[in-house]
């Protein structure tokens, strides 16, 4: 298996640390960096055709149907209140099963997979506006400040 220099890095600055590793997909929703457990992650595909649902929740995009499963499609800009952007080729699907409701989130783009001890792991900050009410919690990254994301909730909330 051939690793890139900051995999390597990665594995080199984790491996010292005897606690809990958790390993994360990042992605960036408007100028904020969001992470997803890499276990509910089914796959990342591009922009699809989505075809709009009547009286679905304002941030539902719509369905698509991905290898014969219809499945919903959150706009993750919407749902956590930023205005909408233009998509472009970065643009992307992350295709997530969160107690086995398999959905979709458009992001701006996916950045890479990272491993976060869980001591670079700090509380979820307080508050209930926006994607504050879906926080697990905010890992610290070379420098980097990654908002850990509750799927469980950003999904109850959703389907509720």
């Amino acid at each position: 298996m051939i690793q890139t220099a900051q995999e390597a890095k990665v594995a080199e600055d984790t491996s010292a640390y005897s606690g809990e590793v958790f390993q994360v997909v990042s992605f960036h929703i408007g100028s904020e960096e969001f992470a997803v457990d890499i276990l509910e992650v089914q796959e990342i595909i591009r922009m699809v055709e989505i075809t709009p649902v009547p009286k679905a929740p304002y941030y539902v995009e719509g369905v698509v149907n991905l290898r014969g499963k219809v499945i919903p499609i959150i706009d993750m800009r919407l749902r956590f209140g930023l205005s909408e952007a233009e998509r472009t080729k970065e643009t992307r699907i992350v295709v997530v099963d969160v107690n086995r409701v398999i959905l979709g989130l458009v992001v701006d783009s996916v950045s890479e997979v990272l491993r976060i001890p869980s001591n670079l792991i700090e509380s979820p900050p307080n508050g209930k506006q926006g994607a504050s009410e879906f926080h697990k919690g905010v890992g610290r990254v070379d420098g980097r400040l990654l908002v850990l994301l509750d799927l469980t909730r950003l999904v109850g909330t959703a389907a509720g």
